[in-house]
């Protein structure tokens, strides 16, 4: 994997609310959080605290209600539609707990999707599929539908796929929430060795303290607001 171009990311006085009057609901209330290039985060926090809104800013899925957020010091919050569309596809990689594969399509194809939407060329496209399904060790199922795989596969094909524009912003959303312990641990290895490698920012959501501390920063949310920010020493 080349070195890519993680971007400085920067939200300031960010609101989200949902609804209006007196069923609104702010997911996220006045946060300010700035995130150097080729960071590791973890976000912990109990069930609809604004984790998952969190995540849905950055990786430029939602748009807030207030504040601004910014790539390199530009502002993304509130690009058209089109634009929010091509930045995701070339500059974010997404995971989730449930791994969202097409269940039709095999390994190779669902990591070789994200590179026909940003038209790579097919030689392109092939090479970089090899060298993915090599670094999470399925160089083997790589004809292999999801149906066929366990769910430790399907989370490295996932991976695989998020990896696969070479992005410079990673985004996982409990993604080792469905799995068990060993497969869970092979899954941020292979997340901590893509960021080490790629120079990417990872931004990683959990319930799990174990897996929080995989990562060199963690941010504690709670009502919509970043409650606790720490460093690893």
């Amino acid at each position: 994997m080349r070195e890519v171009r993680a971007p400085a990311l920067a939200l300031r006085g960010i609101r989200r609310v949902y609804g209006v009057g007196p069923v609104a609901v702010r997911a996220l209330d006045g946060v300010d959080l700035e995130l150097a290039p080729g960071e590791f985060v973890s976000v912990e926090g109990p069930s609809g605290c604004g984790k998952t809104t969190l995540l849905n800013l950055l990786g430029l899925l939602d748009q807030p209600t207030d504040g601004s957020l910014e790539w390199n010091g530009r502002p993304v919050g509130r690009l058209p539609e089109r634009e929010r569309a091509r930045r995701r596809l070339t500059g974010v990689g997404f995971i989730f707990q449930r791994f969202y594969l097409l269940p039709t399509l095999t390994a190779e194809e669902n990591i070789e999707l994200p590179m026909r939407g940003a038209r790579l060329p097919a030689p392109v496209r092939a090479a970089r599929t090899k060298e993915l399904l090599a670094a999470v060790g399925l160089a083997d199922r790589a004809r292999s539908k999801p149906h066929q795989l366990s769910g430790g596969e399907e989370q490295r094909v996932a991976i695989a796929r998020a990896l696969a524009n070479e992005p410079g912003l990673l985004l996982a959303d409990e993604p080792t929430g469905e799995l068990d312990r060993a497969n869970t641990e092979s899954v941020l290895d292979l997340l901590v060795d893509a960021q080490r490698r790629t120079g990417a920012t990872v931004v990683l959501v959990t319930h799990n303290p174990a897996v929080a501390r995989r990562a060199h920063r963690h941010l504690t949310m709670a009502d919509g607001r970043i409650v606790a920010d720490t460093r690893e020493a």
